[in-house]
């Protein structure tokens, strides 16, 4: 068994993490952690979970958690690069949901972030764990990055047309859209279901942090500079990512659905539907699966990439349990296979 902890188990990643390993064969979670609720049980912060964990939470400064294997970090950006750097010490792997080691570049995140960084000497020794294209580095990985949810939906959309060298890299762009779970768990005016409820919005078209992290891991695909232009928007749902990607083809006449086809066959959470389907969020909800429709309207030289996932699943914590998996051995699809909840 997989001696777990889980470090700030409160908030939606968190409780998300807790309810995928419940059913989990090998994994045994010992320790759960919070700073606000030490001392409560956990199946009475989340009546979901009764009869699945009769634990209370702990102190995340507990010791308990040197007797894990593994610990994963669900907690605010800044939490785990002041915790990791012992863990790791000690032999235990750790798996970070946030994007405390997501930039390789300390300049980067302290940009971003507006601090500097507690342990810059650990981001080139984090492996970001996208499974679809690092799968052989996190096997042998320490620590694994986890990628963010918007950055999950446009890697994996543009992934196909990078990889095989056909379109433009100075014109793609990338319109996403998120459930308002995405911005967490804690009390927010803007978040209120008489805010969001019938409206629809764009918002940090300036800058949104999840940017650097998408340059990033385009240009780790193709291999060299690309322009993005990326504009997130939040949906009036709970769960769920939708992303709408655009990109100029450099030859046409090209069987694009058989490029994505060929690119995902193998991979187990992805998707690709058939010519001229439209996904929909609520076809992965609670699920890992990432679904996926390429187009090319009126066959010119534009392609439009469709792609939609569950942002606290392939989005973040089911993600992060594919990551374990493959870290220990287990096949990756161990306590994901879930099918999609509707309606």
């Amino acid at each position: 068994m997989i001696k777990i902890g889980v470090v700030g188990a409160t908030g939606y990643t968190g409780v998300e993490l807790l309810r995928l390993l419940a059913m989990h064969p090998n994994a045994q979670v010992l320790v759960i952690t919070s700073r606000t609720e030490i001392g409560r049980r956990v199946d009475d912060l989340f009546p979901s979970l009764r009869g699945y964990y009769d634990q209370s939470f702990v102190d995340p400064n507990s010791d308990q958690l040197n007797n894990c294997d593994v610990v994963f970090f669900a907690t605010p950006h800044g939490v785990a690069q002041e915790a990791a750097p012992g863990m790791l010490r000690r032999g235990i792997k750790v798996i970070d949901l946030s994007a405390d080691f997501r930039l390789r570049s300390s300049t980067s995140w302290e940009q971003w972030y507006g601090k500097a960084h507690g342990c810059p000497e650990l981001l080139d020794k984090a492996v970001y764990g996208l499974p679809e294209i690092n799968r052989q580095e996190i096997k042998n990985a320490d620590l694994v990055a986890c990628p963010g949810c918007y950055p999950t939906s446009v890697l994996l959309g543009f992934k196909p047309l990078l990889e095989s060298g056909l379109v433009n890299l100075d014109d793609l762009i990338a319109n996403t859209a998120s459930g308002v779970s995405g911005a967490g768990r804690e009390a927010n005016i803007e978040n209120l279901l008489s805010e969001t409820s019938d409206s629809f919005k764009a918002y940090s078209v300036a800058g949104h942090r999840h940017l650097p992290e998408i340059k990033q891991g385009l240009e780790d695909i193709a291999g060299e500079p690309v322009k993005l232009t990326f504009v997130p928007h939040l949906l009036p749902i709970i769960r769920g990512i939708h992303s709408t990607l655009y990109a100029t083809l450099k030859v046409k006449g090209v069987d694009i659905q058989k490029i994505y086809e060929d690119c995902f066959r193998d991979e187990p959470f992805v998707d690709v539907l058939p010519a001229g389907s439209h996904p929909q969020t609520r076809t992965v909800k609670g699920t890992n699966k990432c679904r996926i429709s390429v187009f090319c309207p009126g066959g010119g030289d534009k392609i439009v990439v469709l792609v939609v996932e569950d942002n606290l699943v392939k989005g973040a914590s089911g993600q992060a349990i594919q990551n374990m998996n493959i870290l220990f051995g287990l096949p990756e699809s161990t306590a994901l296979e879930s099918p999609a909840l509707l309606p």
